[in-house]
């Protein structure tokens, strides 16, 4: 721990779970340092964020919510456009809530696009969050540019970026909306080294990783498993992308009747446990768990891999089955197989023998639980929560 100057901290987010979490235990790190930390969320996450220390700044949001996942659309305009429509009208709301109390330094996840508007404004740093991959050199040519070529040449597209470009030009800032997304000016990366592509290929000045700032999770509860329980399954497909009746149902099927084995099956809010038909007492069906404190006592886990998902995986040497759903989720995924650590499936074709020779097959194999405990070594020396907060406050201005 280095030794600051009190401060005020502005941290900025979006109402996502994948988003606020992994920032929380940096925000109760930093207020325990003696940090005043102001966290700008929806009312739906102000509880969350006050119970980490910091004073939540509620503003209201226009994007779509885990409780309508359908919301965000099918297209890729439709998945990115929310974010600047939502950051044109949040700005007002943020700079008339933070006026006369302006922060120190700004922090803010990545999808929090008022925020760096802000920083600039006020003239002090900002610093961003990353909870998942991060660009690396080459990334625009060999992934954006190709992702994107097709949305910049629509009709639609060209009117997103205009609108965009106009923005930021008023703001005073460089007009280009792929470097103001993708390069930051300094970044915190709260993932482990081990998920991200090409790793050796990202600038080191810019980002660094700190690993998995998980914290205890006390105030999530504990969990035990049955009497008589051999092994045991966590199957989560995250908190968004949760409407998967059928994929459940393999699940039962796959898992209800083998000998010696205890499943928890998250089903999220969008589905009905009646759905899944007949459920054996060996499949415990939740619409939420205490994930963490499952993993640490699982022998195996299927899940969507999403940033938090994989790396709680990775923290606690759980073998994992990767179904992603969305985003990045397909990168981990991939990543995850490239250490030899997962298998992928399709949630939409995998069919319970699959999973269920999958589950046993990695479970069974000294090879996989070997890679498992060495990643589990490299993430413990990257440093964590303690690491984050030491490259915040090294930002702050002497």
């Amino acid at each position: 721990m280095t030794s600051h100057r009190s401060a005020h901290i502005a941290m900025f987010s979006i109402a996502a779970p994948g988003h606020v979490n992994p920032s929380l235990e940096v925000i109760r790190e930093l207020v325990a340092r003696g940090h005043r930390v102001s966290y700008a969320i929806p009312a739906s996450f102000a509880d969350r964020v006050a119970a980490a220390g910091a004073v939540p700044v509620v503003y209201d949001s226009t994007l779509p919510t885990g409780d309508d996942p359908d919301a965000w659309g099918t297209e890729l305009i439709d998945n990115i456009e929310p974010f600047l429509r939502d950051a044109m009208q949040v700005l007002p709301q943020l700079a008339a809530a933070f006026e006369g109390d302006e922060p120190d330094l700004v922090i803010h996840d990545i999808t929090s696009y008022p925020a760096p508007v802000l920083a600039h404004r006020w003239g002090v740093p900002a610093v961003s969050l990353s909870p998942n991959l991060v660009a690396w050199e080459g990334y625009e040519e060999e992934v954006a540019e190709p992702l994107f070529r097709e949305l910049k040449a629509s009709e639609r597209g060209r009117a997103y970026y205009a609108r965009f470009r106009s923005w930021l030009g008023e703001n005073g800032l460089d007009p280009d909306p792929d470097r103001f997304q993708g390069r930051p000016r300094r970044s915190v990366v709260l993932i482990p080294r081990a998920l991200q592509p090409h790793a050796d290929r990202v600038d080191p000045a810019v980002y660094t990783f700190v690993g998995a700032c998980q914290g205890e999770r006390a105030d999530q509860g504990e969990w035990e498993p049955p009497a008589g329980t051999e092994k045991v399954l966590l199957v989560s497909l995250g908190s968004s992308f949760t409407k998967q009746p059928a994929f459940y149902r393999e699940c039962v099927k796959a898992f209800g009747d083998l000998p010696g084995w205890h499943t928890v099956l998250q089903i999220g809010r969008h589905v009905d446990e009646s759905e899944l038909g007949d459920v054996p007492p060996s499949v415990e069906v939740r619409d939420w768990v205490p994930q963490l404190a499952i993993l640490r006592r699982a022998d195996a886990f299927i899940t969507h891999a999403g940033a938090g998902g994989s790396q709680e995986g990775l923290a606690t040497a759980t073998p994992m089955i990767a179904v992603p759903q969305a985003v990045d989720q397909f990168g981990n995924a991939d990543m995850l197989v490239s250490l030899g650590v997962a298998r992928r499936m399709d949630s939409l074709t995998a069919t319970a023998r699959e999973l269920r020779t999958a589950v046993l097959e990695l479970t069974a194999d000294p090879a996989v639980a070997r890679r498992l405990e060495s990643v589990r070594q490299e993430m413990a020396g990257e440093g964590g929560t303690a690491m984050a907060a030491d490259l915040i406050e090294a930002e702050l201005p002497r």
